[in-house]
């Protein structure tokens, strides 16, 4: 479905009505009336692809390309076709309730008088893309590559405040690793090493797209080249913090299992001291199992108490070894 639609003049913006074949119309009209350099911006949220057809017959798109902007599953990455540009990037979005990491996609067309911008997925909307952009209208008056900075800027600014919440996310589990009777975290752990992975499939593969235009390679980008730098600078950044918190996971992990096998070494102890003390009435109660009627203490007032008094002090002896060497 179109999200919104509009002209852009010297940084203005000027809304239209109609469908898309009515905005580029209008833009063209306005282009050769005026004398001045005009563009079109039209978003869209997951479009079918009867609506994502107009769009494509009436701007001439690849239908590669047309047909990823439909279906959507791909990775980041910036491709020519003729004069129209096509990059992809992978938005994130955190669930603070269950620590998951949503992955969208924003897919973009850019041509000298165009821009189309097709949203999968629920993360990063662009309309405080769009805001911010009519509000500083020299920025928009670079036209399209404009447009491309501000939505890869906006996604790279969400990396950052994520990557500080999955870092959030590893502190608690370190804490609950090391705690005192804490339960088992290994189902946790795993769970969050996914997520960074997911993290990191969105945001690796943009840094070459961003080097591609920061070294001059995209000549449709060449007017805002300086400001794709701080993004990449952002990217790079975020990049180094992902690849931090793999290694961090995998140490909690090393560790929590550590610690795993040395409670099970202690619980295996205690279960052989016991094991122990209770041999010893067991041995001795043995005896009095066997068919023989000769024993000093079936002729022998005190030879029962005795021999209990002998269990007893001898589990008792035992006890006391295992507590001093640590194995109770």
């Amino acid at each position: 479905m179109i999200v919104d639609q509009a002209i852009y003049s010297r940084g203005v913006r000027r809304s239209i009505e109609g469908d898309i074949s009515d905005a580029f119309d209008a833009a063209r009209q306005r282009a050769a009336e005026e004398n001045e350099k005009c563009f079109v911006w039209i978003g869209l949220h997951e479009p079918s692809a009867e609506e994502f057809r107009h769009v494509k017959e009436e701007l001439g798109l690849h239908p590669l390309a047309a047909e990823d902007a439909v279906h959507a599953h791909q990775r980041p990455k910036l491709e020519h076709y003729g004069e129209t540009l096509f990059v992809v990037v992978k938005t994130l979005a955190y669930q603070e309730a269950t620590s998951d990491i949503e992955v969208g996609e924003i897919m973009l067309f850019l041509g000298p008088d165009f821009v189309v911008t097709v949203r999968h997925g629920a993360g990063n909307p662009l309309g405080s893309v769009r805001k911010r952009l009519e509000a500083d209208p020299k920025m928009l008056d670079h036209g399209p590559a404009a447009v491309l900075y501000a939505v890869c800027d906006a996604v790279v600014d969400a990396y950052s405040d994520i990557v500080h919440e999955v870092e959030r996310d590893i502190i608690e589990l370190e804490r609950a690793v090391f705690r005192p009777g804490s339960p088992d975290v290994i189902e946790d752990i795993y769970s969050l090493k996914r997520e960074v992975l997911e993290f990191r499939t969105a945001q690796d593969p943009l840094i070459p797209v961003l080097q591609d235009i920061t070294r001059g390679r995209v000549t449709a980008c060449e007017t805002v080249r300086e400001y794709f730098r701080d993004v990449l600078d952002h990217l790079l950044r975020v990049d180094g913090q992902v690849d931090a918190h793999n290694e961090l996971l995998n140490s909690v992990l090393t560790a929590h299992l550590a610690l795993l096998g040395k409670q099970q070494n202690e619980d295996m102890r205690k279960i052989s001291s016991w094991a122990a003390i209770l041999a010893v009435p067991t041995m001795l109660a043995g005896f009095y199992g066997m068919n023989f009627d000769y024993m000093p203490e079936l002729r022998w007032l005190y030879g029962y108490p005795l021999m209990l008094a002998v269990m007893v002090t001898v589990c008792v002896l035992v006890y006391l070894r295992l507590r001093k060497s640590g194995w109770l």
